[in-house]
């Protein structure tokens, strides 16, 4: 069975950091593009980060130079490393993989067919 579970939520103040994880079972998550992303109540869900199968990372405008993705495929994990938050990077996030990609990961959602359950982040001014 196909399973994403993720860790490393929590709250934290403003200016602060946090490390999110995110381990596949039931197949090498790491051939194919994966992604984080995030939802807060009442907004779409948000693409903020993926990376390809040669680690290749891609970031939206909102996260770049405050957030990092990486992977370690030996441990069949991915990490959203999260810098300088601010209160508006409260939300649920989420690992998802697109197995049909495995290069020029897309950031949509939509394109995304596994899904974990997500971890809170809450982000204090």
């Amino acid at each position: 069975q196909v399973q994403l579970v993720e860790s490393g939520g929590g709250s934290v103040e403003a200016g602060g950091s946090l490390r999110l994880s995110c381990t596949a079972s039931g197949y090498t998550a790491f051939s194919y593009c994966m992604g984080w992303f995030r939802q807060a109540p009442g907004k779409e869900r948000e693409g903020l980060a993926t990376i390809d199968i040669n680690g290749i990372p891609n970031y939206a405008d909102s996260v770049k130079g405050r957030f990092t993705i990486s992977k370690d495929s030996a441990k069949n994990s991915l990490y959203l490393q999260m810098n300088t938050l601010k209160p508006e990077d409260t939300a649920m996030y989420y690992c998802a993989a697109d197995r049909e990609s495995r290069y020029r990961c897309k950031m949509k959602s939509y394109e995304y067919n596994n899904w974990g359950q997500g971890t809170q982040v809450t982000v204090s001014s």
